[in-house]
């Protein structure tokens, strides 16, 4: 099972839709995109992903994936 890594429409027009390239391109993952994840708080001030259901921010698309992996080390599935 590979962890799922979600983004928003709104988000990705934001300027997170870079991370979702780069992390669509990792095999291990599974990355899923959604109208809305009704999380519009971190939405309207920040590029962020739901990491198997937890919520991911990062100041640039860079950032964000950077974080995102960091949390799938401190929190792996098996």
């Amino acid at each position: 099972m590979n962890p799922i890594i979600e983004f928003c429409m709104s988000n990705l027009a934001n300027g997170s839709w870079r991370a979702l390239e780069i992390l669509e391109n990792d095999p291990n993952l599974d990355v899923i995109e959604y109208s809305c994840l009704n999380h519009c708080e971190f939405c309207a001030g920040h590029l962020f992903a739901l990491v198997n259901g937890e919520i991911v921010t990062g100041e640039d698309p860079e950032k964000l994936v950077e974080n995102i992996y960091h949390r799938l080390e401190e929190e792996p599935l098996f």
